[in-house]
């Protein structure tokens, strides 16, 4: 049978709900449209099409960066959050879709508070469904966008060693992270209090290193990931005080000369400026944090296209 004949249209992402929902090849494809669209300016791509921004929870960074991809592609968009609408009088979540899609919604992109939403959406709608962020469980555009920014300073991730610090427990960022870090070749390396680090993390991926020294995931790293401590998701304590995890944790200038000199340092942000990252590491030279919001747009760009615009691919 010819390619041609064998080959279908269809888009390359019916959903992004997770990583490991993404094979090989459409990572890839990912990473490398977004370097096309940082070389060039986009072509209007998405011109007549309506995407939903549906925030169950409040973001800063991926609701406008999202906001900001559609509008570049040329696509409208229409921004929902919890407050002043039917889902604060208590209307439920499938309601709320279904309401918003018969307003000709070409895709959703949705965060929640609980985890597996965006899965429960996506089985009831017939748009694609991207997921901005779960609970504790993913947020695969924040993994692709990091992955991207490693890229364009590392020129590779395989064989990289990747230290990921702060609050993995409740780290939607860092499962994402872990699980595509691991998969394209890095030594990813999680360094948190045992509280925030429990045993449980070494089956996220094959060959991590989970550590409760800050020293030992430092020594000779390529890329430092530091996580927020996320304060509002806690319903106990985790450590002693703020003061002891600064003690402990934090990733200072002088505990920084334990990684390589060329080291990149990395926030999903919002940072807590001299807690869980000195205010001299966020502003240093090897900071890539504002690049990883520039790259950002660029990823999310290329997954709203890659969703809603058909791709060819073979049949395997």
């Amino acid at each position: 049978m010819s390619e041609s004949s064998s080959a279908v249209a269809r888009p390359l992402l019916p959903n992004l709900l997770a990583i490991n929902d993404l094979d090989l090849k459409q990572i890839q494809h990912l990473l490398a449209l977004a370097a096309d669209f940082q070389q060039q300016t986009p072509a209007k791509s998405l011109v007549g099409k309506r995407i939903l921004l549906l925030f169950y929870e409040a973001s800063t960074r991926t609701r406008t960066s999202f906001e900001v991809a559609a509008r570049r592609l040329g696509a409208e968009t229409v921004s929902i959050t919890a407050s002043s609408t039917s889902i604060e009088k208590g209307e439920s979540l499938l309601d709320t879709v279904y309401t918003l899609r018969a307003m000709a919604i070409d895709a959703i992109v949705m965060r929640h508070s609980v985890s597996g939403s965006p899965v429960l959406v996506a089985d009831h709608v017939d748009v694609p469904v991207v997921n901005a962020g779960d609970g504790m469980h993913q947020h695969p555009t924040q993994a692709l966008l990091d992955a991207f920014t490693i890229i364009r300073h590392k020129q590779r991730i395989a064989g990289l060693k990747i230290a990921i610090v702060g609050d993995l427990l409740h780290s939607r960022v860092a499962r994402s992270n872990i699980e595509l870090l691991s998969r394209l070749g890095a030594e990813v390396r999680l360094c948190a209090p045992r509280t925030l680090l429990p045993p449980a993390f070494a089956s996220l991926a094959p060959g991590l290193i989970l550590t409760h020294r800050l020293e030992e995931a430092l020594d000779a790293a390529d890329v430092v990931m530091v996580l927020r401590i996320q304060m509002e998701r806690m319903r106990e304590s985790f450590f002693p005080s703020e003061a002891e995890y600064v003690h402990h944790y934090s990733v200072t200038a002088d505990r920084l000369r334990a990684a390589r000199p060329d080291a990149i340092i990395m926030h999903p942000g919002p940072m807590i400026r001299g807690v869980e990252i000195g205010a001299d590491v966020a502003d240093s030279p090897q900071s890539v944090i504002r690049e990883q919001v520039e790259n950002g747009v660029l990823i999310r760009m290329a997954v709203l296209q890659s969703a809603l615009l058909p791709a060819r691919f073979s049949k395997a």
